[in-house]
């Protein structure tokens, strides 16, 4: 049985109470900041003055401390004792203090998505709204390397930073037949004009006609041509999905040791689109081709880093070196990549906040927060769940109509749309 599994009971019952008022307050020391997330990436000068005015609440055993559904203003952590919080279709599971879920918020966003219960006499520590969002990157930097301390002396990093700041990174560009298209559909071309363009590329006009059968789009009868696939999926949906298929040709190295991390990243990257596409689907708050392109090109800034690394020495860099500045690059360059394509401001961002579960960027549910729900549906199918926000308490979450998230729904929702992904990853493979 999983983590998040094992954490979901029958609903226990409890003596409904108000929130009690706080019994008092105490300081926060920087040390503790220093175990939340996401409030540890903020800079020490940042830490010490949180240390100073933050202090934390304590509320007796049997304390309401929110309720599902009320407005919030406020990130909240647990700091000791248990709390218990249960969602909407009577799912239960505790947080205990000093276990890896107690770092994460209990809650987040623009409204609680579970009622929380304090089973002992707890402390909270209650995070504004506006400092939570003050970790987000301004929009005229998406594109702006920020480099972690512990990798300042990296050489690989530094290497790539000059080259990246001296604009001598090479683009990868978009394969004709999906700019020719885009083009063509922004002159209100028809179906019979888009199939021609599309048909140029053999192997693409094929794929089109696959991904039209596959099981994102359920239908008896198949399509066996171009322009049937056209008429079935919409000349708009057509050009998103000529642009995410033409983006895996990108993806390509002789090197078998940077092969195998393009490898990864793509199947990763076709991973998150199909569950952005499902989930766009069954939210009906997004158009499910621009969640699936969106989740393809959310670690799109990998590729130009790892044929950088490829034209260095083999022995100026470690595997570890690749993972752990790759993962502090793709966001930017991902950035980058996305505006010199033309892409709406709505894509651009994606890369840079797609890895961070307390992205807050609209109101409203949009892609970037379709592609951050996505990843973490990825993470809780393939890796240790102890390291995992609960998918309830971050900001997307919250944005969800008609539709919630509990650990219990996410791993159905994983295992109604497994063939879906198996074929999309087949599909998407050229």
């Amino acid at each position: 049985m999983s983590l998040l599994s094992s954490l979901l009971k029958s609903k226990k019952t409890v003596d409904t109470v108000s929130n009690s008022p706080t019994v008092k307050s105490e300081p926060i020391t920087v040390e503790k900041l220093r175990e939340l997330i996401p409030i540890r990436n903020f800079s020490q000068e940042k830490l010490e003055a949180f240390s100073t005015d933050l202090k934390s609440e304590m509320y007796p055993k049997g304390s309401v401390l929110f309720s599902l559904g009320e407005s919030t203003q406020s990130a909240l952590y647990l700091l000791n004792g248990v709390i218990s919080l249960s969602d909407d279709v009577g799912n239960y599971y505790e947080i205990v203090d000093g276990t890896a879920k107690s770092r994460f918020p209990l809650s987040s966003g623009a409204k609680h998505t579970t009622t929380a219960t304090a089973e002992t006499d707890v402390s909270i520590l209650r995070v504004s709204e506006k400092i939570m969002a003050g970790r987000s990157v301004l929009p005229t930097h998406f594109a702006q390397l920020v480099i972690p301390d512990e990798l300042v002396d990296n050489p690989l990093l530094q290497s790539f930073a000059d080259y990246y700041v001296t604009e001598k990174l090479e683009i990868p560009t978009l394969p004709d037949v999906a700019i020719k298209l885009r083009n063509a559909i922004q002159q209100d071309v028809g179906i019979n004009d888009a199939a021609k363009i599309i048909q140029l590329d053999p192997v693409m006009s094929a794929k089109l006609v696959e991904v039209a059968n596959c099981p994102l789009y359920v239908c008896p009868t198949p399509v066996k041509s171009c322009q049937d696939a056209i008429g079935r999926i919409g000349l708009n949906a057509t050009r998103n999905l000529v642009i995410s298929l033409s983006i895996h040709q990108i993806f390509k190295s002789h090197s078998p040791q940077i092969r195998k991390h393009l490898d990864k990243v793509w199947k990763q990257s076709v991973y998150i689109s199909t569950i952005s596409f499902v989930l766009a689907k069954i939210t009906k708050q997004a158009n499910p081709e621009e969640a699936l392109l969106a989740g393809l090109i959310c670690d799109l800034g990998s590729v130009p880093f790892l044929y950088f690394a490829d034209k260095l020495p083999k022995d100026y860099y470690t595997e570890t070196d690749l993972v752990e500045i790759m993962a502090c690059v793709k966001g930017p360059i991902g950035c980058k990549i996305l505006t010199d394509w033309g892409f709406p401001d709505e894509f651009i961002k994606i890369p840079v906040y797609s890895g961070d579960w307390y992205q807050n960027t609209s109101k409203e549910l949009n892609l970037t927060d379709i592609v951050v729900l996505s990843r973490l549906h990825s993470e809780i199918g393939n890796s240790d769940k102890t390291n995992l926000p609960i998918i309830s308490s971050i900001p997307a979450a919250s944005k969800l109509k008609d539709y919630s998230l509990s650990p219990e729904l996410s791993l159905n929702l994983l295992h109604n749309a497994k063939q879906q992904i198996n074929d999309a990853l087949k599909a998407f493979s050229i």
